[in-house]
């Protein structure tokens, strides 16, 4: 049996912690490793000395001291930092944004049911994004083009840095890119170009790596961004 999921909570009310830690330490491929109360107490007790050796960061946002988007940046400024999930009460995209933005691999709920928290660990700490697509899209749609959107319908970046960046990509790779960020699911894509699940998710991790980018939520501001994508499109 592979190791258990190492989960850190940070949240600033006691019993929410005791509340999720109550779940996942009953939960076998996982255990709670640390609590903290606050985003700064996080960030001492994950990169000072004698870090907390951790996967999953379990992250609420408004705490006292240090919110959750700030020591979400924080803390993956540091070399191999754990992964980031976002819990808050607050269903507001600039939140989730803002989240997003600082490298966080999804955005939940509080109020979501166990079997899909656990799900959605499971999915971070395996190198997914949690966020659903449509949720992706309208985020990026409300915030990030009005934004950068440049005169003449080119892409954000202008057109040469933008080329510049997607150079790396095989063409099938390109559209591989361009689906994603259209919001498909790997299954709608693999019945779009007909090929199977597995090759489809070969490909994303292709984009990933030769472009350098965390997870799905990235390619999808960089579809946008590079003008693959527009809104409005998929």
């Amino acid at each position: 049996m592979s190791d258990p999921i190492r989960l850190f909570l940070v949240d600033d009310q006691q019993l929410v912690r005791a509340g999720f830690a109550m779940v996942l330490d009953a939960t076998p491929d996982m255990q709670v490793v640390g609590q903290a109360g606050d985003g700064q107490a996080a960030l001492d007790a994950l990169t000072g000395p004698g870090a907390v050796p951790t996967d999953v960061v379990l992250m609420d946002i408004q705490m006292p001291r240090l919110n959750g988007v700030e020591a979400t940046k924080r803390l993956l400024e540091h070399a191999d930092p754990p992964r980031v999930l976002v819990l808050t009460t607050f269903d507001l995209d600039e939140f989730a944004f803002a989240a997003l933005q600082a490298g966080a691999s999804g955005f939940l709920l509080k109020d979501v049911g166990p079997t899909d928290l656990l799900a959605a660990i499971r999915a971070v700490h395996a190198g997914d994004s949690v966020v659903a697509p449509s949720t992706t899209r309208r985020l990026i749609d409300a915030f990030v083009t009005p934004v950068t959107r440049v005169p003449g319908g080119g892409p954000p970046m202008g057109t040469e840095l933008a080329e510049a960046r997607l150079r790396p990509l095989t063409d099938r790779e390109r559209e591989i890119l361009v689906a994603v960020g259209q919001g498909l699911t790997n299954h709608e894509i693999a019945a779009s170009f007909f090929l199977a699940e597995a090759t489809v998710k070969t490909h994303i991790g292709a984009v990933l790596r030769k472009l350098g980018l965390r997870d799905r939520v990235q390619m999808v501001v960089l579809a946008y961004e590079t003008g693959l994508v527009h809104v409005g499109q998929g």
